[in-house]
């Protein structure tokens, strides 16, 4: 099967909850993979959140109504959680594991390709929903911005019975994609995973990831739920919704009275840094000529969280993610490319 191509079915183990985790060649439900350096430095990482199947149509100029849009078009391996796990394995020194849900219809494709960027895949299968799949509109112009239609299909189906708190053994952070909150099984699934990170003493952080879903969830239900989370990694959007405050650098100030590390995602013009209410470091973004802005915010938070396990500071954290945010973007795609076999 050529790259790019969602299908497959492959074989899968009953799991709690209903669904199937799928067989992977080590018997253990983590990829046997291609070995890193991230097991040689003894950091491993944990993301749980979404993985889904993206369908690409780069276009430009505007859409037009009732007729149609030359594109090109791909499909591709994507969601937000799947892509912060893929740019912290590209990143280096941490092993990366990763927990989320997914259809049959694609299970073995998406185990695949996250092996193959160095993750260690822990997929359930759903036995009824399938993939999810977001179709992302691309204006090929200058700005190469980009528009979702999201259908979440099985992602959003995590539950707590997907949990078990032998997945945090040797877990030095767990990471949780903001798009778990928007849902009450996977919504459950986070308070569960962080009571136990929390007995375990394994600090927590979480990309807010929308804000259009953070709209509809509510701002003070989106703080209830974060309680206990150590770093948080909004974007500009998203930053300034949560605070009700225009200037970013204001409610990067203000969410950081609210989580102890506040690290708010600006584009083009980088990031602020920003801990006890006060912003300590504004980084530059890295210059690049963006093809597809697509995931370019999940490359900067899986660089941040490697190089922060890795013992970076939290400013020189950000330079690598903006570094990596500036390789996303002259992509297609959310993805790094492929570890080399």
């Amino acid at each position: 099967m050529a790259a790019g191509e969602a299908g497959g079915g492959g074989s899968a183990s009953r799991r709690p909850g209903g669904g199937t985790a799928a067989e992977e060649p080590g018997g253990d439900g983590t990829a046997a993979g291609k070995p890193g350096d991230g097991a040689a430095a003894g950091r491993a990482l944990l993301v749980v959140g979404d993985v889904v199947t993206d369908v690409v149509a780069r276009h430009r100029g505007p859409l037009a109504a009732g007729t149609d849009t030359a594109s090109t078009i791909r499909t591709l391996p994507g969601g937000a959680g799947a892509n912060v796990a893929c740019w912290a394995a590209r990143q280096g020194g941490v092993e990366v594991r990763m927990l989320g849900r997914v259809g049959a219809d694609a299970a073995a494709w998406h185990e695949r390709e996250l092996a193959a960027c160095g993750v260690r895949p822990r997929l359930v299968v759903d036995p009824e929903a399938p993939t999810g799949t977001v179709i992302c509109l691309v204006d090929t112009g200058a700005a190469a911005e980009r528009s979702f239609l999201t259908d979440s299909g099985a992602a959003l189906r995590l539950e707590p019975g997907d949990w078990s708190d032998e997945l945090l053994d040797g877990v030095d952070r767990l990471h949780l994609s903001g798009y778990l909150l928007f849902s009450e099984s996977s919504q459950a699934l986070v308070e569960v995973a962080l009571a136990s990170a929390r007995a375990r003493g394994v600090p927590v952080s979480l990309d807010p990831a929308s804000a259009g879903f953070l709209v509809e969830l509510g701002v003070d239900r989106f703080l209830a739920l974060v309680d206990g989370v150590e770093v948080l990694l909004p974007s500009r959007d998203e930053a300034c919704l949560l605070t009700g405050l225009p200037d970013a650098v204001d409610a990067a100030a203000k969410l950081s009275r609210h989580v102890p590390l506040v690290v708010a995602k600006l584009g083009a013009e980088g990031a602020l840094v920003a801990r006890s209410g006060t912003v300590l470091a504004r980084v530059p973004a890295v210059p690049a000529t963006p093809r597809d802005t697509t995931g370019a915010g999940d490359a900067f938070t899986g660089a941040f969280l490697a190089a922060l396990l890795t013992g970076a500071a939290p400013e020189e954290a950000a330079r690598l993610g903006c570094r990596a945010g500036a390789s996303a973007v002259e992509r297609v795609g959310g993805r790094p490319a492929a570890v080399p076999g």
